[in-house]
């Protein structure tokens, strides 16, 4: 068993129904750029009624028919938000709790401390969430899930994992294992995965190997670590 050994993200995805909200950071294989995707799923009409949209520096999801929103608690919020030097991406509204912290000086763990898994019996879906600092034409990351202790919500469990980017490599986190009733949740460390030169080749390889039935939005960002600039890319299965 190579404990090391790095996949092609492709690998993880492709045969697995559910995977639910995801999060990836790295670093591409030339250690020129920071590479950030993160996508949703859904099964319920609820859920797959999204779409990712732009707003500044910001993304946020939205409801792709208005009229069919019925509960936008858990499904409407900003899963990318720019503050100063860092990025913030997260699968729900502990986005803002992140960035309100470290607006204030405090760290991404004392924001985290303050949240815990949504309340979502019986799946209590996790909450994911990931920070990019950057500083001296490079970065570190780090990468949270926040879940629950047992089958029952008795208690929340945090989890953070640090990081100094590898040149190719980058960290993969999701909500589930797999589908399930109750879904199951997110076991273990975060999977390491390799990090393209090129956007639109992972862009393509996480949205064409997510289940078809189940994927609804996607969004990649590369930052030029030289210079800042951007490039951003991104999908909605509903048009």
């Amino acid at each position: 068993m190579n404990i090391y050994e790095i996949s092609g993200i492709k690998e993880l995805i492709k045969d697995n129904p559910y995977v639910g909200r995801g999060i990836v950071i790295g670093k591409t294989e030339d250690g020129k750029k920071a590479a950030v995707a993160y996508f949703i799923m859904g099964r319920s009409e609820n859920s797959r009624n999204r779409i990712f949209y732009t707003e500044g520096d910001s993304v946020k999801t939205g409801a792709f028919d208005p009229s069919k929103l019925s509960d936008p608690s858990l499904i409407i919020y900003a899963p990318i938000r720019k503050l100063k030097n860092a990025l913030i991406v997260s699968n729900g509204d502990q986005t803002d709790t992140v960035y309100d912290f470290v607006w204030c000086g405090k760290s991404f763990e004392e924001a985290l401390e303050t949240r815990e898994f949504e309340p979502d019996a019986p799946n209590f879906t996790p909450r994911i969430s990931g920070i990019l600092n950057f500083a001296d034409k490079d970065f570190t990351y780090k990468m949270s899930i926040l879940k629950s202790a047992d089958e029952k919500g008795s208690a929340c469990n945090r989890f953070t994992f640090s990081y100094l980017p590898l040149n190719g490599l980058g960290h993969f986190i999701h909500t589930y294992v797999t589908d399930g009733d109750p879904i199951p949740t997110f076991v273990g460390e975060p999977e390491r995965v390799k990090i393209p030169n090129d956007i639109d080749e992972f862009t393509e390889e996480i949205w064409s190997n997510l289940n078809d039935s189940n994927k609804i939005s996607l969004y990649v960002r590369y930052i030029d670590l030289e210079n800042g600039n951007e490039e951003n890319r991104l999908i909605n299965k509903n048009k």
